[in-house]
C-alpha cells in the first residue's frame, strides 16, 4: 500500500485518558464486559442457519475458482470483542481465519497440487452449499433481498430479486463487515481523520497526505456525482440508483446496530457513542461520502504521475556538473523513460508510444537553482501538532503526496489456453493493497438483475465488485502508473495569492480545514489543533514556490482524474453486468471507462486479455511531461476546460491492450514498447522479471497447471530480486581474482551458497522465524546500500548523487522502513538502483549493454578498481552485525532479521492480529481457470 502509515494509525494500544501508556487491565477488562454483555451482539441477533441452499447463479468455473484475502471477512468488533483481544488475543469470529492459509503457502507451495490449492486459498464457487450455510438474514425485513454468510469464512452472499434490493443489501452487508472502517476513511477523504479519531502523529500525517492531493469542498464532491449522471445515460441514472440503494442499506445496519448496541467499539473508545448510557450518534452516509472515499482509493492506486520538481532539481543538478549537453545526456540515462532491457506485459512488439520525449522540447518552466520551497499546508498549530513527532509526520505525508509516482504493488500472472494442460487459460493475479486490520477490501457475492459476481471491492464503494469473477470470466488489476499528472508554473502578479491566468491577474482560491482534537481512550495524544490550507489556481493545487528566470511562480499539480474519481463506477458497472461482458472486447470496452492509471487483466474459458486504462491527456506539441512548464495556452493540454477539468484524452486503440498473448505478467513493470509510465527504475532488473522468467519457462515446457502457476507466484513472492538477478554480476566481478582477504572470502562463500539455493528469503522451516541462509541476507542487506554510494557517489558527486536518490530511493528490501511501503508491508524490490547497478557492472565486466548509462561508475571502469569497491565495502557490510543491520522498532527487538521482514497487519481499528512471515504477493488474490463459456 502505498502510503508509509504507522502500525499505531489509529489503535495502537487502548489508553484511559490522563493515564500512563499501557493496555487496559485485566481486572478492568473483566469488569467492563460484565456490564456490557446485556446489549445484543451483531451474531446473536443473526438469524439461525436454514437449510436452504444460498441461490447461485450460472457458474462456470468448475469449482476451479478460489480466492484469498487475509486477515479474514469480519472487520467489525464490538466493544466487548476489543477489550477480549487487547487484554487475551481472542478473536471475533472470521476476523483472522484466512491469515494463516495465506502465510502457510509461503513454507508450502513447493508440493503444491490442483487439489490441494483450496488448502489455502477459499472456493470461488457462486453460492454456498447447504451444509455451509452458516447464517441466513433479511436485512431489515425486506422480502428481495437474503444475505447468506458461509460457515468457512463469514463471506456474504447477497442475492436480490430487485436491483434496488440487491444494492441494499450490499450496503448493509458492508456495514456489517466494515462500518468503522469506512466511517474513518470518508473522514480520510475530507481531511477530518484527526477530528474524528485522535490526533496521533500517525492521523495527522495520513489525513495531511491525502488532502494535499484532493482538497474538495462538498460542492466539489457533489459536482462529481452531477457530472457521472449528466454524462453517461442510462448507466450513469443507474449507477446513482445504486448508489442510493447502498447508502440506505448502510444506514439501515447503523440505525440497527445502535439500537441493539452491536456496533463497532472504536465508536465508544474514539468517544463517539457512550458504553453505558449509549448517548452519541454515528452518522448516517451520503451519496458524497463515497465520493470522498473514491477519492482516497483514486489517488492511492490508480494516479501515476507527479515528481515534476524532483525531475527538474536533478537534471539541473547534471547540467551543473557536467554542462547542458552532457548532463542532460546523463540524467536520461538514469530516467530509462523507454528502457530497451525493461520487462514488458505486452512483450509481442507492438509499439505503443506515449510520454516520449520531444525532439524540440517547449514550455519548460525549470526553477533558478536554489529558489524551490515546499508549499507549507498546515498554519495555526497548537498543542500536540506542534511536536517534533508531530512535524516528522508532515514531513512524511508531504513526501509521499509530492514525490514521483512512487505508486504501484500488485500482480498478475495469465497463460493463454494454448499452452495450459486443459487448454483453458489460467491466471492468479491480484492487488497488493498493503496490510490492515481491517483490510481495506472485503469480499462478497452479489447475485441481482443485472449483477453477477463475487470478488474484492475497497470497504464503502462495494455496490460493485471490483476485482474478482463473474459467470463465465474473471477480472483483476495491477497499478500502471502512466503519467497523467503534470506540473504548472502560474506566474505570480499582485501577490503570492494571485497568477496569471491567460493573461488576466486571478486571484488563487483558498480552501481549508480546521482540525481539533482531545484525548481518548482509543488516542491519548494530547489536545491539539491546526489548520490545513491549500490555495488551488486553474491548473490544480499549489504544490511548491519558486523561482523561473527571476519571477516569481507557484508550481501546481493537475491531475487529469482530479474532479473525476467517481467517473469510473461506470465501467466497473459494466464488468458485473453479465448482459455486458460475454467476451474480451467487452471487457477491454469496460475498462475504457475506468479514468484510474491501472492494469486491466482477463481470462475466460477461452480467451484471455490486457487492457491499460486511465485518462491520458494529449498534451500540447512539445511539452515534455517529466518536467514543469508554463502556464499558457500553448503548453496547456489540448481541449482543456479547466472549468470541469476534461481535455483530450489518447484513444483506447493508443492504450497498451492485447488479446490472447501466450502469457501476460504485471507487477507494476512497463507496459509496451515505447509507452514510459511515470515511475523511474523501469530498466533490466525489475520484479517483473521475477515473473517473467518463470512465467516464460512454464509456458515453454506447456501443460501449465493452477498449481504451477501457484508456485511460479509464490516462488517470486519469496525471491530477493537484488540476489536473484544483480548478486551473480556482482561476484563475477569479485572472483575475477582469487579473493584472498578472509573476511571477504567467507562473506563470498555465504552469498554463493545462498544464489546456489535459489536467493529466497524463506524459514528453514514452516514456523522456525530463522531465515536459511541468515548470515547471507544479512550481509547483502548492509552491503546494498553501502556498494551503490560506493560505485555510483565518486562519479556523480554528492550533490547529484543525492538528487537521484530522492527520485528513485537506493532500496526497498522487506526489511527497510525508508522505502516508500515503509517496513512490514510486504510488498518489496520496486523501487531501488538495481537495474542501475545491473547496468554498469555488466559495462565494467566488458558484457553487452542495451540502453547503458552514460558514463561507467564502478570503480571509474576500471574492473581492478570496481572490485577492489565492491570487496571494501563487502568487508564493511560483513563486518555489521545483525542489530547493526536490523536495528529494531515498535514491532521488533534490534536483531532479529525474521520480525523485521515480516508482516503486520497494520491496525485501523481495534483488533490486533500476530505477524506473519514475508511474502511479496498480492493482498487479495485469484486462482482462476474456467472450463465452460456461456
Amino acid at each position: 500500500m502505498p502510503w508509509r502509515t504507522p502500525r499505531n494509525a489509529l489503535f495502537h494500544k487502548l489508553r484511559t485518558p490522563g493515564s500512563r501508556t499501557g493496555f487496559l487491565k485485566a481486572a478492568s477488562v473483566c469488569a467492563l464486559i460484565a456490564g456490557l454483555l446485556s446489549p445484543l451482539t451483531q451474531q446473536a441477533a443473526a438469524a439461525e442457519p436454514t437449510a436452504a441452499r444460498a441461490v447461485a447463479a450460472a457458474d462456470h468455473c468448475g469449482g476451479q475458482c478460489s480466492d484469498i484475502l487475509p486477515p479474514g471477512q469480519n472487520g467489525n468488533a464490538t466493544l466487548v470483542q476489543i477489550l477480549l483481544n487487547q487484554a487475551f488475543g481472542t478473536q471475533p469470529d472470521h476476523a483472522e481465519d484466512q491469515l494463516g492459509p495465506y502465510a502457510n503457502l509461503a513454507t508450502s507451495y513447493s508440493a503444491l497440487t490442483d487439489a490441494k490449492i483450496n488448502t489455502f486459498f477459499n472456493d470461488a464457487s457462486f453460492g454456498v452449499p447447504a451444509d455451509q450455510v452458516a447464517s441466513t438474514e433479511k436485512p431489515a425485513g425486506r422480502t428481495d433481498v437474503t444475505i447468506v454468510r458461509d460457515k468457512k469464512t463469514g463471506v456474504p452472499h447477497i442475492t436480490g430479486t430487485t436491483r434496488y434490493g440487491t444494492e441494499f443489501g450490499a450496503g448493509y452487508a458492508a456495514a456489517q463487515d466494515r462500518l468503522w472502517l469506512m466511517d474513518v476513511f470518508r473522514h480520510v477523504g475530507r481531511g477530518q481523520l484527526t477530528s474524528f479519531a485522535g490526533g496521533a502523529a500517525a492521523n495527522q500525517g495520513l489525513e495531511q497526505q491525502f488532502y494535499r492531493n484532493a482538497p474538495y469542498t462538498e460542492a466539489d464532491l457533489q459536482a462529481q456525482i452531477d457530472n457521472t449522471v449528466t454524462h453517461n445515460g442510462d448507466r450513469g441514472r443507474q449507477a446513482l440508483a445504486d448508489v442510493n440503494a447502498y447508502i440506505d442499506g448502510i444506514n439501515a445496519y447503523i440505525d440497527a446496530s445502535d439500537s441493539g448496541r452491536y456496533f463497532p467499539g472504536e465508536y465508544v473508545l474514539t468517544g463517539h457513542k457512550d458504553s453505558i448510557t449509549n448517548a452519541g450518534t454515528i452518522e448516517h452516509f451520503k451519496v458524497t461520502d463515497l465520493v470522498a472515499l473514491a477519492s482516497v482509493i483514486g489517488s492511492l492506486f490508480g494516479a501515476g504521475g507527479g515528481g515534476e520538481v524532483d525531475n527538474a532539481l536533478s537534471l539541473i543538478a547534471a547540467q551543473s556538473k557536467y554542462g547542458v549537453q552532457e548532463g542532460t545526456r546523463l540524467w536520461e540515462s538514469f530516467r530509462e523513460r523507454n528502457d530497451p532491457e525493461a520487462v514488458l506485459t505486452v512483450h509481442n512488439g507492438e509499439s505503443f508510444p506515449y510520454g516520449a520525449k520531444p525532439a524540440d522540447p517547449k514550455g519548460a518552466a525549470l526553477p533558478d537553482a536554489g529558489s524551490v520551497t515546499e508549499e507549507p499546508l498546515l498554519h495555526d498549530r497548537t498543542g500536540s501538532a506542534a511536536t517534533a513527532s508531530a512535524a516528522g509526520a508532515s514531513a512524511t505525508a508531504a513526501k509521499n503526496a509530492l514525490g514521483s509516482a512512487r505508486r504501484g504493488m500488485s500482480n498478475a500472472l495469465v497463460v493463454s489456453g494454448a499452452h495450459t494442460a486443459s487448454g483453458h487459460p489460467i491466471a492468479v493475479f491480484g492487488p497488493q493493497t498493503g496490510y490492515f486490520a481491517p483490510q481495506l477490501l472485503m469480499l462478497q457475492e452479489i447475485q441481482g438483475p443485472g449483477i453477477s459476481a463475487r470478488g474484492a471491492s475497497f470497504a464503502g464503494l462495494s455496490m460493485y465488485v471490483e476485482l474478482g469473477r463473474g459467470q463465465d470470466y474473471a477480472w483483476s488489476a495491477t497499478t500502471s502508473g502512466q503519467d497523467i499528472i503534470d506540473t504548472y508554473a502560474v506566474e505570480l502578479c499582485q501577490d503570492d495569492y494571485h497568477y496569471l491566468y491567460r493573461g488576466t491577474c486571478t486571484a488563487m482560491e483558498k480552501v481549508e480545514q480546521k482540525n481539533a482534537w482531545k484525548p481518548t481512550v482509543a488516542d491519548g495524544t494530547a489536545a491539539g489543533s491546526y489548520t490545513m490550507r491549500v490555495w488551488r489556481t486553474k491548473y490544480g493545487p499549489v504544490a511548491y514556490r519558486a523561482t523561473v528566470d527571476g519571477k516569481k511562480v507557484a508550481y501546481t499539480t493537475l491531475r487529469s482524474s482530479y474532479l473525476h474519481e467517481v467517473d469510473s463506477i461506470i465501467g466497473f458497472q459494466m464488468l458485473n453486468d453479465p448482459d455486458h461482458l460475454k467476451g474480451p472486447e467487452d471487457f477491454q470496452a469496460a475498462a475504457q471507462h475506468i479514468n484510474y492509471t491501472f492494469n486491466w487483466f482477463y481470462a475466460d474459458s477461452r480467451h484471455t486479455a490486457y487492457y491499460n486504462s486511465g485518462s491520458n491527456p494529449v498534451r500540447a506539441s512539445g511539452v515534455d511531461a517529466e518536467f514543469p512548464v508554463w502556464a499558457q495556452p500553448a503548453y496547456e493540454w489540448r481541449g482543456w476546460d479547466p472549468a470541469s477539468n476534461t481535455a483530450d484524452y489518447t484513444p483506447p486503440a493508443e492504450h497498451p491492450r492485447s488479446v490472447d498473448q501466450d502469457y501476460y505478467i504485471s507487477w507494476n513493470n512497463k507496459q509496451a514498447k515505447d509507452y514510459a509510465a511515470a515511475p523511474w527504475g523501469e530498466g533490466s532488473v525489475h520484479r517483473g522479471n521475477l515473473l517473467d522468467d518463470r512465467v516464460k519457462k512454464l509456458v515453454q515446457a506447456g501443460g501449465v497447471t493452477r498449481a504451477s502457476l501457484v508456485k511460479a507466484m509464490a516462488d517470486a513472492g519469496l525471491a530477493d530480486l537484488r540476489a536473484e538477478d544483480v548478486l551473480p554480476d556482482l561476484l563475477k566481478v569479485i572472483n575475477s581474482s582469487a579473493v584472498t582477504d578472509s573476511t571477504a572470502a567467507a562473506a563470498v562463500s555465504k552469498l554463493q551458497a545462498w544464489v546456489s539455493a535459489g536467493a529466497k528469503r524463506t524459514e528453514t522451516s514452516a514456523g522456525s522465524k530463522q531465515y536459511a541462509n541468515a548470515d547471507a541476507v544479512r550481509i547483502l542487506d548492509a552491503w546494498w546500500p553501502l556498494l551503490v554510494k560506493a560505485q555510483f557517489e565518486p562519479g556523480l558527486g554528492s550533490d547529484l548523487f543525492t538528487a537521484f536518490t530522492a527520485n528513485l530511493p537506493v532500496d526497498e528490501a522487506p526489511s527497510a522502513g525508508h522505502g516508500p511501503t515503509g517496513p512490514h508491508a510486504g510488498s518489496s524490490f520496486q523501487y531501488g538502483w538495481w537495474s542501475y547497478v545491473d547496468k554498469d557492472i555488466r559495462a565494467v565486466l566488458g558484457e553487452p549493454v542495451q540502453g547503458p548509462l552514460a558514463q561507467k561508475y564502478c570503480g571509474g571502469g576500471s574492473l581492478g578498481s570496481c572490485r577492489d569497491v565492491l570487496i571494501g565495502t563487502l568487508k564493511q557490510a560483513a563486518g555489521l552485525t545483525a542489530a547493526q543491520v536490523y536495528p529494531g522498532d515498535e514491532q521488533c527487538s534490534a536483531g532479529d532479521q525474521w520480525c523485521a521482514d515480516s508482516i503486520v497487519q497494520r491496525t485501523l481499528g481495534g483488533i490486533k492480529h500476530g505477524k506473519i512471515s514475508w511474502q511479496n504477493r498480492p493482498t487479495y488474490q485469484q486462482v482462476v481457470e474456467f472450463t465452460s463459456h456461456r
